[in-house]
């Protein structure tokens, strides 16, 4: 997926256990929905709090992209992308992974963690969701994932 301008969901350790401050988040079209190539992508959030959410691809070839860092968000709805930006789906095909990282507190202490690479398999993925989650103590975080198919 390029930003421009699982098929269930994985286990991702996190202390405290949330309270589901991130109560859905799924594509246009719905989770499971199915895009081609060319088309552009948006999310549908919801949270039970205010909070701020970095967003986070995982590509059908094992490649982890961070699409939005540190967006502010108020309880209630949140629409992704904003109006500046775009998302077009790109290849490889396949199932497209997009995990929302919420926590109470700004994430900007975490801007020197690099979510994005290549795992070799979706355990490499979660444990370095968890190590990002997990690094610093904070009231309040949640990981929910959604997913989709690009043809």
């Amino acid at each position: 997926m390029r930003v421009s301008g699982g098929v269930s969901t994985g286990d991702v350790v996190i202390r405290e256990r949330s309270n589901n401050y991130i109560s859905s988040f799924t594509p246009t079209g719905g989770e499971g929905a199915t895009f081609y190539v060319g088309e552009t992508v948006g999310f549908r959030l919801t949270t039970t709090r205010p909070g701020y959410v970095t967003l986070v691809s995982l590509d059908p070839d094992g490649y982890s992209n961070v699409i939005e860092r540190n967006v502010s968000v108020r309880a209630g709805v949140t629409f992704f992308p904003n109006n500046t930006k775009t998302y077009t789906l790109t290849p490889p095909r396949g199932i497209q992974r997009v995990r929302a990282i919420f926590t109470s507190t700004d994430q900007r202490v975490y801007n020197s963690f690099d979510l994005g690479g290549r795992y070799d398999s979706r355990t490499g993925w979660d444990n370095q969701i968890t190590v990002y989650v997990n690094r610093y103590d904070v009231p309040a975080r949640d990981v929910n994932e959604t997913f989709f198919f690009i043809r």
